[in-house]
C-alpha cells in the first residue's frame, strides 16, 4: 500500500449485494469492508486509480492500478492478494523527492462469521499480512498486518449500514481503525454512500476523514465506481475511480 499513513485507508469499498440487491459483492471504493464473501469457486478482480494530496499540497500520491484479487474457496471463506503501483512526491526544503514502483505485497483472507436467512445482520472478519517486497523507499521494511471486523445491517430494501473496527500494525506503528458507511440504492444499477472513517494511532494521534461515492452496475458481475474523500482534522483529499469484475466458477 502507499506508505503515507493517510493512503493506507484508501483501498477498499462497501457496495455489497445486501445493500444494492445486486449479484456482485465488492470491497471498493469506500473504506468499509463488506461483511460478505464472494461465491465459492469465483475469482473477483477489483482495480482502481487513486490521486491524493496532503499537507497543503506538499505531498502528492498516485496509486494505480491498485489490484485486489479475491478467490472464494468455500461459501464462507475467500483468499485475497493486493498490490499496486505507486508514484509519490514529497516537497522538502531545497527540492522535491520522487519515488515510484510496486508496493509491498498483501496476502490475506476473509471469513464470514454470521449470516442467517431472515436476519438483517451479517458479520465477517478480514486479515491481511503485509510482506516487505517493495524497494526500501516504498516499503514498510517490516512485516505488517491489517485486521478488521465487519458488520452490516439492512435497514430497508434500499438503505443499509455497514461498519468496521480493526487493528493495524504498519511501519512498526500500531493503530485502532474505524469506519461507518451508510449505503443507498438509488435504482437497480445506481447506488451511493456516505462514510466516516479514521484511526487512533500509537502515541495518541487521532485522524478523522469523510468520503462519499457512487457505483454503477453494468451487469450482475461488473461494476464501475467513483469516490471522493477529505480529511476532517487533517489536510488530505483524494479522488478515486475503478471497477470490479466477478468471474464465476473458476
Amino acid at each position: 500500500m502507499i506508505t503515507t499513513k493517510k493512503l493506507l485507508f484508501v483501498a477498499s469499498l462497501f457496495f455489497g449485494c445486501t445493500i444494492y440487491a445486486q449479484n456482485i459483492v465488492t470491497d471498493r471504493p469506500d473504506q468499509t469492508e463488506s461483511s460478505s464473501t464472494i461465491p465459492k469457486g469465483s475469482l473477483q478482480i477489483e482495480m482502481g486509480l487513486v490521486a491524493l494530496t496532503a499537507d497543503d499540497n506538499s505531498v502528492t500520491n498516485f496509486a494505480g492500478p491498485s489490484t485486489l484479487l479475491r478467490y472464494g474457496i468455500s461459501e464462507k471463506i475467500e483468499l485475497r492478494i493486493f498490490n499496486q503501483y505507486e508514484s509519490n512526491k514529497k516537497g522538502l526544503e531545497g527540492g522535491e523527492v520522487k519515488v515510484s514502483g510496486l508496493s509491498d505485497l498483501e496476502l490475506g483472507f476473509k471469513v464470514q462469521l454470521f449470516k442467517k436467512e431472515g436476519v438483517n445482520t451479517e458479520i465477517a472478519f478480514l486479515s491481511h499480512a503485509i510482506v516487505p517486497t517493495a524497494k526500501s523507499e516504498l516499503s514498510n521494511n517490516n512485516l505488517g498486518t491489517i485486521n478488521k471486523l465487519s458488520i452490516s445491517h439492512n435497514m430497508s430494501e434500499s438503505i443499509s449500514l455497514g461498519y468496521n473496527v480493526g487493528y493495524d500494525y504498519i511501519e512498526q506503528i500500531s493503530s485502532f481503525t474505524y469506519s461507518a458507511a451508510l449505503g443507498l440504492s438509488i435504482s437497480k444499477s445506481f447506488g451511493g454512500y456516505i462514510e466516516s472513517y479514521g484511526a487512533f494511532f500509537e502515541g495518541g494521534f487521532f485522524e478523522s476523514n469523510f468520503d462519499t461515492g457512487f457505483s454503477y452496475l453494468i451487469n450482475p458481475n461488473f461494476q464501475l465506481d467513483v469516490s471522493y474523500g477529505t480529511g476532517l482534522n487533517n489536510d488530505m483529499q483524494y479522488v478515486s475511480t475503478g471497477f470490479s469484475w466477478n468471474i464465476p466458477y473458476m
